[in-house]
């Protein structure tokens, strides 16, 4: 993270040449081509409040035990957990789409077997782009931004919403997933989205 703070650091202290060569460093470095997800938990004001924080919480470490071991499954990489939500990269977008499948899968399974108040929903969005990733700690970009935006306020529980950039990285068919267009309007600019199901 150092390092990328210096190299912004350059960036902001300079004008011109020194100020591309900076930039250029900063994606040398840090740039990679992939799929970003966020995932965000359902429910947590309306949980919190009903059964307190603590279990709240809980519930957030069991999504995470849950997630991570599936992320590396489908050789996804976790970025970090931030709160109640998860961040994730991968090299294929084919193998993204089928970790938020098997994620879905994994709590609807659980779901199933637990009392209400135990249950966990989860939104999930995938987009695709060049970002900057710091291995470990964070990742910052426009496909970031837009997986944000699918997971955390368009996506509803229990749905996973995929940007048309990671659709046009996927193959024409995809055998046990069916993709749902979707038209949406966010901070005042179109999104073409896809939504994702196992079939």
């Amino acid at each position: 993270m150092q390092r990328l703070y210096h190299l912004l650091d350059e960036y902001d202290l300079h004008a011109g040449d020194a100020s591309k060569a900076a930039e250029q460093a900063i994606w040398d470095t840090f740039g990679v081509n992939c799929a970003a997800l966020t995932l965000d938990m359902s429910g947590f004001s309306r949980m919190t409040r009903r059964f307190g924080i603590v279990h709240y919480l809980a519930l957030v470490r069991r999504m995470q035990k849950t997630t991570a071991p599936l992320v590396a499954a489908w050789r996804g990489e976790v970025v970090k957990y931030e709160a109640d939500n998860l961040f994730a990269i991968f090299a294929s977008a084919e193998d993204a789409v089928r970790c938020a499948l098997a994620i879905q899968a994994s709590f609807a399974a659980s779901n199933a077997i637990t009392s209400e108040d135990r249950d966990i929903h989860v939104s999930i969005g995938i987009a695709w782009g060049r970002i900057l990733v710091v291995p470990g700690r964070d990742f910052f970009g426009d496909a970031v931004n837009v997986a944000c935006k699918l997971g955390e306020d368009l996506a509803q529980a229990d749905h996973t919403l995929i940007d048309d950039g990671l659709r046009q990285h996927l193959p024409p068919q995809l055998a046990g997933v069916a993709l749902e267009p979707a038209e949406f309007s966010v901070s005042g600019l179109a999104l073409h989205a896809w939504y994702v199901t196992a079939t």
